[in-house]
């Protein structure tokens, strides 16, 4: 499939999903998955990185409009976009060199959780940090994080092996 198409599709489907399924999913008053953000981690290295940041702004604005929710989704999905780099960096030893050669899907397990991981704990946190706005809340924000980071990266690994063809 062109590359163009799958991103394209990647993009809709992941804004959809997001906005008509998970978020009408809260699980004890803490767990509200978002996997919106797997769009981070599957968009290719060799892209001009404008284009890459903008799309994540577009897709974090999209949400926060079907969300009503201030900004606070693209702010936080543009923060990962920018960081991702220096994740890759710490991670995976890649460099601008290897950036058009870079696959997560070829990349150990091991490697791929820490970046996945650690990626969306920051996302999670930006976001619930501002969606309280306020240090009175910093458990609140804290126990939003932790479940909601879990609940997220159980379904971006479970629909990554679902999805992912074996090699």
């Amino acid at each position: 499939m062109n590359k163009i198409v799958y991103f394209t599709l990647l993009f809709l489907i992941l804004l959809f999903l997001q906005v008509f399924v998970l978020n009408n999913i809260l699980f004890l008053g803490y767990v509200n998955p978002y996997l919106y953000i797997a769009f981070v981690f599957l968009f290719p290295l060799n892209k001009n990185r404008f284009l890459f940041l903008l799309l994540a702004f577009l897709l974090g604005l999209g949400l926060d409009i079907f969300s009503d929710s201030g900004g606070i989704h693209a702010f936080a999905i543009l923060f990962i976009a920018y960081v991702r780099l220096f994740f890759i960096k710490l991670y995976f030893r890649k460099y601008e060199a290897d950036y058009p050669f870079f696959d997560i899907h070829t990349e150990s397990f091991g490697k791929v959780f820490n970046y996945v991981v650690t990626l969306t704990i920051i996302h999670h946190f930006i976001l619930f940090t501002f969606a309280n706005f306020s240090f009175q809340n910093i458990t609140y924000v804290v126990l939003n994080t932790l479940f909601s980071s879990v609940f997220t990266l159980v379904l971006y690994f479970i629909a990554t092996f679902i999805f992912t063809k074996k090699q």
